[in-house]
């Protein structure tokens, strides 16, 4: 009986885009929300809640699969901004705007060159 309806939902997964990374983030801040919302007696708790969980299953079972798959990329590109946040300074570039990433070090002063336009500019790291 349980193999029996564990094909169907199988067949019924076919050509839908399933489970990321973005999902389970947005699964677990259900989660938190939803433990938030037993201290925290208001309406807007309830609705994030159901908000978050319906557009997580939305995700889940759509078949769109492109769509869902660029919102997983820029999920994944602000986790890996955040994480390089820890590790390193992004700084512009005074002459192109260009975006330069240079490791973090104990409060010295650095001289940075730019590596589009060549631009020489001092920052404190």
């Amino acid at each position: 009986m349980l193999a029996k309806w564990k094909e169907k939902f199988r067949q019924f997964m076919i050509g839908r885009y399933g489970v990321d990374d973005f999902s389970k983030f947005l699964l677990g801040a259900v989660i938190v929300c939803i433990v938030l919302s037993i201290f925290i007696h208001s309406m807007v708790w309830e609705f994030l809640v159901l908000l978050l969980l319906v557009y997580s299953y939305y995700r889940m079972f759509s078949k769109n699969i492109t769509a869902r798959y660029k919102e997983n990329q820029k999920y994944q590109l602000m986790v890996t901004h955040l994480k390089q946040l820890r590790t390193h300074h992004f700084y512009r570039c005074p002459g192109c705007k260009q975006k330069i990433r240079v490791p973090r070090s104990g409060g010295k002063r650095v001289e940075i060159t730019c590596p589009k336009c060549k631009t020489k500019f001092i920052k404190k790291i």
